[in-house]
């Protein structure tokens, strides 16, 4: 699954007329890079969350076949659910077994067929060092399971795995995916690797303009 319903307030003026998941960098749209991202790893059954802009977004990507995967839409209206809103939104569409999530505005070299395909728990997050925009990280990693309660903790990636198991049996509507998180850490059903790779969250124009910088000088190093 591929969250790609938010407003991104942060990105304005820029997502006044663009949705984030469609602004480029080198040439392609965001959500290209995760949908070529999840093709490589063999992932070829994708659903995309909708709400701000979504027809724009739909009427881009169509059904997946360019890039060699198939889309499932799940339209959550003209308010965005939030993380975890929206996943159970689209518990119909995901069925039930494992499933990746993974936000379309991130900016990442993370290779996805690293990540596992069975869990232990209920969830498994890649976390990454702390950006300037959040300095006191999200979760801790000992021993391979992630922690709420520590001095330095890490920044969730918006990459991770998880069962739907962990989504069942909650009420519809808006609601973020820490407070539940949060909850499977505390009974101990919450794995996490930690990445040292590339990554950037694009969620301001001046990290649009940073990766787009980087992006161009690599291309013209090579």
């Amino acid at each position: 699954m591929i969250l790609a319903a938010g407003r991104g307030e942060r990105m304005r003026p820029l997502s006044d007329s663009t949705p984030k998941p469609l602004m480029e960098v080198g040439g392609k749209k965001l959500i290209e890079y995760r949908l070529e991202a999840l093709r490589a790893a063999q992932v070829y059954e994708c659903v995309i969350n909708l709400s701000y802009r979504a027809k724009q977004i739909r009427d881009f990507l169509g059904d997946g076949k360019r890039w060699g995967v198939s889309i499932q839409y799940s339209d959550e209206g003209d308010t965005p659910l939030e993380s975890a809103g929206g996943i159970i939104n689209a518990l119909p569409l995901l069925g039930d077994n494992l499933f990746i999530l993974i936000n379309a505005d991130i900016w990442t070299d993370y290779n996805i067929s690293l990540l596992p395909n069975k869990l232990a728990g209920l969830a498994h997050l890649v976390m990454v060092n702390n950006p300037q925009h959040n300095p006191e990280g999200d979760f801790y990693l000992e021993s391979g399971m992630l922690v709420s309660k520590a001095v330095q903790k890490f920044t969730y990636s918006g990459i991770g795995v998880f069962n739907p198991t962990l989504f069942k049996n909650r009420k519809p509507g808006r609601q973020a995916l820490k407070p539940i998180l949060l909850n499977a850490i505390e009974q101990k059903l919450a794995s996490g690797e930690y990445y040292r790779g590339q990554w950037s969250d694009i969620g301001t124009p001046e990290r649009l303009t940073e990766i787009q910088s980087i992006t161009e000088n690599s291309q013209h190093a090579s």
